[in-house]
C-alpha cells in the first residue's frame, strides 16, 4: 500500500528526528534512500519509523559525510547500507530519477538479503502512484 506524500511532509514536523550515530541496542535500523530533492518526505518517514521503535540513518545527517560527493562518500554509504538491518527505498518520481538512488539500491541488492529490502510506494499530490524501480512500467 503507497503512502500519501503529505502524510511524509506532515510527519516531518513532529520534530523527534535525531541524528544517526550507531545503533540502538535491540532497535531495528535502517538505511533510507531517497532523493535530497524529498528531504520532507524522508524527514516524515524517519519519524513515523523512529516512533515505532526503528533508527533510520539519512546520509545528509550523517556529520561525517563530505559536503561534496565524493569517493568518502561512497563508501560511507556503502558502510551504511551494509550495517543496517533494512534498506528502505522512497519510491517518489525525483528518487527514480536520481544518480545515486539507483547506485545505493544496486549496491543493497547484492548485500542484502531480499526479504530485508523494502520499497515504500508513495502517492504524490496529483494522485500519480510512485511504486518503485522494480515495477515501474514506463
Amino acid at each position: 500500500m503507497a503512502i500519501y506524500q503529505y502524510e511524509l511532509s506532515n510527519a516531518s514536523f513532529r520534530k523527534q528526528q535525531r541524528v544517526f550515530s550507531s545503533p540502538s541496542i535491540g532497535r531495528p535500523t535502517a538505511f533510507l534512500s531517497h532523493s535530497h530533492k524529498d528531504n520532507q518526505q524522508a524527514l516524515g518517514l524517519q519519524q513515523m519509523l523512529i516512533e515505532q521503535g526503528w533508527d533510520i540513518y539519512i546520509d545528509w545527517q550523517d556529520q561525517k559525510m563530505p559536503e561534496r560527493p565524493d569517493a568518502e562518500t561512497a563508501r560511507r554509504i556503502k558502510n551504511a547500507i551494509v550495517h543496517a538491518n533494512w534498506f528502505l527505498f522512497l519510491a517518489t518520481e525525483n528518487s527514480m530519477s536520481s544518480r545515486w538512488c539507483p547506485w545505493e539500491i544496486g549496491y543493497a541488492d547484492g548485500k542484502k538479503n531480499l526479504n530485508n529490502i523494502v520499497i515504500v510506494p508513495t502517492v504524490d499530490s496529483s494522485g500519480r502512484h510512485h511504486p518503485g524501480l522494480f515495477t515501474r512500467l514506463t
